[in-house]
């Protein structure tokens, strides 16, 4: 989620919040690289150690280290609904959602009986906020539950809710205004669903929201321009229905992860994505219908570890400032329109490990770049122009290009369509996008 380097709540919020971090499976696998996921876990393990250290009494530190589950030791007059109006509510709450749920065939929620829902499968409980002696339900966490039914507005009950996730279910419908109650909700996983309807701009509200993953639903419309003002550390919003442009306030946003693909949004990358130089590691905008050039202002990303813009329309030439990127590992440009050279400054730099550009129309490959595999670089350049390499384009594909060639300095995007170039390469016949193009991360 790229927390490193980023602005962390408060040590109340941290306290009630980074616990579950460590506990419940934060980031489902494709979230994260291995290594960021343990780099991670040791800066929640050094946080939580310290907070708890400032915050709890020995004996409170043993019972909460031993509450990953719910409450399984001994009860105390806190920790029932009955004597605690907050989890009174909360129970109130996981009865409605659990009278629209249609199928639960893993069976998460056959014990969710009674009143005491810190015992509840995937209910999580913790110290409230404003007063360590009260449980509150601070997580839920349904993931891979394969269930099937919808969002009640009584979820807006669950006020001390820090972690949602309900990845790779059946839930349906359109996510309920009330979820704006969930002022502390620090992440929101809905992925892998069937939800409908606009982008849900309700999350928008949520003050202390980082972590937005919506992507394998059914939301359609525009990408609201707010969703890059709201200091949101990672957005997932791939494998929608999402169409119009990449919103002009995207170089606003403070996050260290970015995905766009699999949408029809459209439009060019704007030279605004220099402002996210401090902040920026994984941008993927593979399918995305994405048209003109790449900028230059790509090469002030320095944090950039992962750029994925295949299966596109960009034109061009590629841009040599991407030589610059030190921590490059991955540079995906396959399937789009591209010309001119392959810059040996890329394929020299030191972390890159795999570099594709197969289904353009470059020309030509500077220096190691011929044969990148002697520095251990796997690379794909079937299906250009370059001469003297086997299954390459026809010399007629590669002539109806560059009697057309684009001028990126001249270059000026519209809000959509094919941008200059287009009508050229349209000539010139290229394979079709794989129906899910690979995520490489």
């Amino acid at each position: 989620m790229g927390l490193k380097g980023k602005q962390l709540p408060t040590k109340s919020q941290q306290t009630h919040c980074l616990i579950f971090h460590i506990r419940i499976h934060l980031l489902h696998p494709m979230a994260m690289a291995t290594g960021r996921l343990l780099i991670l876990l040791l800066q929640l393990s050094f946080l939580f150690n310290d907070l708890v250290a400032k915050q709890s009494s020995p004996a409170d530190h043993h019972h909460r280290h031993h509450h990953s589950r719910g409450s399984h030791g001994r009860p105390d007059k806190y920790n029932n609904s009955t004597s605690n109006p907050r989890l009174q509510q909360a129970y109130i709450a996981l009865q409605a959602w659990k009278r629209v749920i249609y199928s639960d065939p893993n069976k998460f929620t056959s014990n969710w009986v009674g009143p005491s829902v810190c015992s509840y499968t995937g209910v999580y409980c913790s110290a409230a906020l404003d007063d360590p002696k009260i449980k509150v339900v601070a997580g839920i966490d349904l993931n891979h539950g394969n269930i099937a039914g919808f969002l009640p507005e009584d979820l807006g009950l669950l006020t001390d809710l820090a972690l949602l996730h309900l990845n790779s279910n059946r839930f349906c419908g359109i996510i309920p205004e009330s979820i704006a109650n969930l002022t502390l909700l620090f992440e929101l996983d809905i992925s892998n669903n069937r939800f409908v309807g606009p982008f849900p701009s309700v999350v928008l509200s949520l003050p202390t929201l980082k972590f937005l993953d919506i992507r394998f639903n059914e939301f359609e419309g525009a990408l609201p321009p707010d969703v890059f003002n709201r200091g949101l550390d990672a957005i997932f919003v791939n494998n929608n229905l999402f169409t119009s442009v990449i919103p002009s306030t995207f170089g606003a946003s403070p996050a260290s992860v970015v995905v766009f693909a699999n949408n029809m949004l459209g439009g060019c990358l704007p030279p605004s994505i220099a402002n996210l130089a401090d902040s920026l590691e994984e941008l993927l905008l593979f399918n995305t219908s994405l048209t003109g050039c790449l900028p230059q202002e790509i090469g002030f990303l320095y944090k950039l570890r992962v750029l994925d813009v295949s299966y596109n329309k960009v034109v061009g030439t590629l841009p040599y400032s991407i030589a610059g990127l030190a921590h490059l590992e991955q540079l995906v440009l396959g399937h789009n329109m591209m010309t001119g050279n392959i810059p040996e400054g890329i394929c020299i730099l030191p972390n890159l490990m795999n570099f594709t550009y197969s289904y353009n129309f470059f020309c030509e490959e500077e220096g190691i770049c011929r044969n990148m595999t002697a520095n251990g670089i796997k690379y794909d350049d079937r299906r250009n122009c370059l001469p003297g390499k086997p299954l390459q384009r026809s010399k007629k594909e590669c002539e109806a290009v560059y009697k057309h060639p684009v001028d990126c300095l001249h270059h000026h995007c519209s809000s959509g369509g094919g941008g200059i170039g287009a009508a050229a390469i349209a000539a010139a016949p290229a394979a079709s996008p794989l129906a899910s193009p690979p995520i490489h991360s």
